[in-house]
């Protein structure tokens, strides 16, 4: 039993200074990233086997990231190679308080390509777990791909996660977005949104108002402050850790991906959703503790040992 990732996988360049902007930044760390790629890394490191579908550019930064996810121990197999655009590109820079600020060159970028035709459905065979963002969504061809891959897990039985991940400025507008970023919510029995994301997708603070379909799991998560874990029947506040971030970027995925081992893990899991969600917490914690997303996933020994010299 394994779990299924899919869509963008890209550089994060991320500023060398904190407190500037992108054009102020006298340099950037190379960061491998994307949401759904960041999860897959994720879920390696804590134990559980991860596959990764999508495109990148049949150039040496497309390349390289694969690499990277093969050198992590995630199945490739379902990754396909552009030739006709470049990988997507991420300037990142970071405010004191370690939250970000983008700047994307994907105009278009190999991921916006992906066609329906070109999914290497095989790799989902008896899979378990089936995760995507929205980012994939935002454009054709890539949005009807995502939907053919997220019906065939359906299909196919498979339990979907979905992150409805917020990055205005990809979108024509935010009518669009907001539209977008709610057809992955049919599909889903597990998303998770931040409060930002909950603002922008309800008008308020109303999770209630993003139920539907065979929704089982809506996870709100709170930054600092921890996150909020609903079901149709119970309502859970989890806190988080108190560290110093340096990046949250990532952070987000790591715990995401640590909600979808519990429960992988658990066949009664939404009676034990407070304690996964603490242990997600921890992971997500730990990730901003450095800079970069997939350099700063931790394993699953470093988190556990985290939750253990906090208690």
């Amino acid at each position: 039993m394994s779990i299924v990732c899919f869509g963008e996988l890209l550089i994060d360049f991320v500023a060398l200074e904190h407190g500037v902007t992108v054009g102020e930044a006298s340099g950037f760390i190379k960061a491998p990233g994307g949401a759904p790629a960041n999860v897959a890394v994720a879920v390696q490191r804590l134990g559980h086997p991860a596959a990764f579908m999508g495109q990148v550019g049949d150039d040496p930064f497309g390349h390289y990231l694969v690499g990277v996810l093969e050198s992590n121990g995630v199945d490739v197999s379902g990754m396909t190679f552009a030739p006709e655009a470049r990988t997507a590109l991420a300037f990142v820079s970071l405010r004191l308080d370690g939250e970000r600020s983008f700047m994307f060159y994907r105009h278009p970028s190999a991921d916006m390509l992906l066609r329906p035709q070109d999914l290497k459905l095989d790799v989902m065979a008896g899979k378990r777990i089936f995760h995507f963002g929205s980012i994939s969504m935002i454009g054709e061809p890539s949005r009807s791909a995502t939907l053919k891959a997220v019906q065939h897990a359906v299909a196919q039985g498979m339990f979907v996660s979905y992150d409805p991940n917020l990055r205005l400025a990809l979108w024509p507008d935010a009518d669009a977005a907001r539209a977008g970023m709610k057809i992955g919510l049919e599909y889903a029995r597990f998303v998770k949104v931040s409060e930002e994301e909950l603002e922008f997708l309800t008008g308020g603070n109303d999770a209630a108002a993003l139920w539907c379909g065979a929704m089982q799991v809506l996870v709100v998560s709170r930054g600092a402050q921890g996150a909020s874990i609903y079901t149709r029947t119970a309502h859970y506040d989890v806190p988080s850790f108190n560290v110093s971030a340096v990046d949250t970027t990532g952070a987000g995925d790591a715990f995401v991906a640590a909600m979808l081992v519990g429960i992988l893990e658990n066949a009664d899991y939404e009676q034990k959703l407070p304690e996964i969600a603490r242990f997600a917490n921890a992971v997500g914690a730990l990730t901003t503790t450095q800079k970069g997303a997939i350099p700063s996933l931790p394993t699953r020994g470093a988190a556990e040992a985290f939750m253990k010299a906090m208690s």
